[in-house]
C-alpha cells in the first residue's frame, strides 16, 4: 500500500509542476519583424497550440497586416482579440485570416484567444 501511495504522490507532484509551467510561466515562442510588401508591413502568425511567433515587431506609421494561419481545431483558438485596437475576429480553421492594425501610436499591445488563455504581443516602434 505504501508503494502505491508514494507513486500517486509523485504523479500528482509532476502534474502540479506541469500545470504551473504551462499556465503561469513564460514561454518563449519567438519574435519576428514584419516585412514590407507593397507599402504595407506583413507578418504571418501560425495558430497551433498558441501563437508562433508570439511577438510581432512593427514600424510606426506604416500600415500593417497580421496574417493568422489557424491550424489548431480547438475552440479556444478560433478567435483572436486585440483589446487596444477594438478587434475581435474569428479565425477560419486551415485558412489565413488577415487583420489590419493601426500603427500610428508606438507601444506594446497584447492580443489573446477568445478565452484569454493564449497570448501574443505586438510592439510598434
Amino acid at each position: 500500500m505504501l508503494v502505491s501511495q508514494g507513486l500517486t504522490l509523485v504523479i500528482v507532484a509532476v502534474l502540479i509542476v506541469l500545470i504551473v509551467w504551462w499556465f503561469f510561466l513564460p514561454h518563449d515562442r519567438g519574435q519576428v519583424q514584419a516585412t514590407i510588401q507593397g507599402g504595407k508591413q506583413v507578418v504571418q502568425v501560425t495558430v497551433d497550440g498558441g501563437y508562433q511567433p508570439e511577438t510581432v515587431v512593427l514600424k510606426q506609421g506604416i500600415p500593417a497586416q497580421i496574417q493568422f494561419d489557424r491550424r489548431d481545431p480547438s475552440s479556444c483558438l478560433e478567435q483572436v482579440v486585440f483589446p487596444d485596437f477594438g478587434v475581435n475576429q474569428f479565425l477560419t480553421e486551415k485558412a489565413i485570416t488577415k487583420i489590419d492594425l493601426d500603427t500610428s501610436k508606438p507601444g506594446q499591445y497584447t492580443y489573446a484567444c477568445g478565452m484569454d488563455m493564449f497570448h501574443g504581443q505586438v510592439i510598434i516602434k
